[in-house]
């Protein structure tokens, strides 16, 4: 039987340069705090060298084991996208190596997250392209398929839809809806500055500090 992949015909759209410096400006904490602590991949590992992750989620869910649906993808996207790909965190097989990253740096990828397992982690390691992936075996990938290209997936206990904003940093990933995106960053800003004013509290070295003592007042604790 051949292989086969099965993909939806319209890539979605790339970020605006605006988003993605204003991204790029803000930490993860900063943005899954706006989205009611509950959003972001959780259990995938950072394996590049430093360096931030910010771009849209071109998305393939694929057979344990199977990178098929990674070539046609990769061959496909568009500078900006982000190779996001469900291969329900299997760890037998890698789906990927130093081949595939610098084709995909080639091609303008802004990273990869994968729920399964990479190799050649020396090249990642060495390298700022970013990539979040949940383990690493030096065991290669078959290419039988099937693949679903451009379609929901399931990333580390996250629903992620193609056309998603993707962030990612040491502390890990959080998806954005793109109708959402908006709203998020100017939360998001507003929590940096207000965490920068603590900052500035605390430098100031008062022993009292509102930030901490108001909380504790309102709870009734006296110290």
């Amino acid at each position: 039987m051949p292989a086969t992949t099965i993909f939806q015909p319209i890539l979605p759209p790339t970020l605006s340069p605006a988003d993605v410096a204003a991204l790029r400006a803000l930490a993860t904490p900063l943005l899954s705090d706006n989205m009611d602590r509950l959003v972001g991949a959780t259990g995938l590992n950072r394996y590049h060298r430093q360096g931030m992750l910010v771009g849209t989620a071109l998305t393939v869910r694929t057979r344990p084991g199977d990178n098929l649906g990674m070539y046609q993808a990769m061959a496909l996207m568009r500078p900006g996208h982000v190779l996001v790909v469900d291969a329900g965190g299997d760890l037998n097989n890698a789906l990927c190596g130093d081949l595939m990253r610098a084709y995909a740096v080639s091609r303008g990828c802004a990273g990869f997250v994968i729920d399964g397992a990479i190799r050649d982690v020396a090249s990642f390691a060495g390298g700022d392209f970013p990539c979040y992936a949940r383990g690493v075996v030096h065991r290669g990938p078959y290419k039988s398929g099937p693949a679903f290209l451009n379609v929901p997936v399931s990333i580390g206990g996250q629903a992620v839809n193609p056309g998603d904003i993707v962030v990612g940093d040491e502390d890990g990933l959080v998806f954005i809806a793109p109708d959402r995106l908006a709203a998020v960053i100017a939360a998001a800003q507003a929590k940096l500055r207000a965490e920068q004013a603590i900052m500035a509290e605390i430098e100031g070295g008062a022993e009292r500090q509102g930030w901490l003592h108001g909380v504790l007042d309102q709870m009734g604790i006296r110290v």
